[in-house]
């Protein structure tokens, strides 16, 4: 008996610990830098629905900014983009985060939130990450990223209500209608 106890004691105790960092489901309660070295949180953001793009300035996909910008620009009042850059995916974001600012201050005039670059594929992975490809934190969902420009929609109260592929572009009817 006192060995089952100590049993379920340990157990719970390994529960608490392997899913302590970020292992709320809340989404509002996931923290993250901004590209200035900021602590942010999607707190900032509830009641809008919001478009979390994995980015890289050379990457096939790097066009897009431009579409994301007009993105935001268009729909601002119930949508907010926010990019995260990642080196994951064949290296194409290899900048520090003050030279990714510069990239895309200079080239799309991006307005919309860019994060501090972080891990999505390799260890550590984000908890922002963390949090969207796995079933048992964002209710559906265990894909993760196939490359960069990826996205992920949620809803206003905080829900993963979509994902889109890397080719659909921002400004495609899919995410349009799905505003």
């Amino acid at each position: 008996m006192m060995k089952n106890i100590l049993l379920y004691i340990l157990f719970t105790i390994n529960i608490v610990f392997t899913k302590g960092d970020i292992m709320s489901s809340d989404f509002y309660n996931i923290n993250f830098k901004n590209i200035l070295g900021e602590e942010k949180s999607f707190k900032e953001f509830s009641g809008k629905k919001i478009l979390i793009v994995n980015v890289a300035s050379y990457c096939g996909y790097t066009r897009q900014y431009k579409e994301l910008q007009k993105l935001q620009d268009s729909h601002g009042d119930k949508l907010q983009v926010v990019a995260f850059p990642c080196n994951d995916f064949g290296s194409q974001e290899p900048g520090s985060d003050s030279q990714i600012a510069q990239f895309c201050e200079s080239n799309y005039s991006i307005k919309f939130p860019v994060m501090s670059k972080i891990n999505i594929r390799k260890k550590p992975i984000h908890p922002v990450y963390k949090w969207l490809t796995n079933s048992d934190l964002n209710g559906w969902n265990d894909s993760k990223p196939k490359w960069n420009f990826y996205k992920y929609l949620i809803d206003e109260n905080g829900n993963l209500i979509k994902s889109f592929g890397s080719n659909t572009s921002p400004l495609s009817s899919e995410i349009i209608q799905s505003l």
